[in-house]
């Protein structure tokens, strides 16, 4: 099997999601990105599961699956708003 994307880490910071998928971190707002997340406790939002394919995140205790194409597109109509964690880092300031 093929895998989709490779995720390498997924994060919380506050209200921010941090993810780093392909060798590419990202960083969204989760009550843009999943209102279930955006609503659920730290603890539940650190209880997910990775697909095997690499094609999604599950959270079995939310019920809430999101896919890391939907997540990389939301990434990029937030990057002239939020700076990406990559520039950050590329400054000198990282995460």
């Amino acid at each position: 099997m093929n895998k989709r994307h490779n995720i390498q880490s997924l994060d919380f910071d506050k209200q921010w999601m941090i993810l780093t998928v392909d060798g590419q971190t990202v960083r969204l707002p989760i009550p843009e990105t999943s209102q279930r997340l955006a609503n659920a406790s730290e603890t539940e939002r650190k209880i997910y599961q990775v697909s095997p394919s690499g094609y999604g995140i599950h959270w079995p205790t939310l019920d809430e699956d999101l896919s890391i194409d939907g997540l990389l597109r939301l990434s990029r109509s937030q990057s002239p708003r939020s700076p990406h964690p990559k520039s950050l880092s590329q400054e000198g300031e990282g995460l």
